[in-house]
């Protein structure tokens, strides 16, 4: 799997759990205080989060960061 391929499914991989936990894009910006428009660009694989960034989100959606990085294949 390329870098892309990776991205893209490392965002749909959070996309889903933030949905799942009922939250908007807005919600969980706010949660692990970071904008929209960035948790937008992550989810869309326009941005390459940081292992930090990724732990940011992971804490705002308060699961395990293992949980957005488990396998993606």
């Amino acid at each position: 799997m390329n870098k892309k391929d990776y991205l893209v499914k490392l965002g749909k991989r959070i996309a889903e759990v933030r949905k799942a936990k009922g939250m908007s894009q807005s919600d969980l910006a706010n949660a692990c205080d970071k904008d929209q428009q960035s948790i937008h660009k992550v989810e869309h694989a326009i941005f390459t989060p940081t292992i930090w960034y990724l732990h940011d989100i992971a804490r705002g959606l308060k699961v395990p960061l293992s949980e957005l990085l488990k396998p993606l294949d």
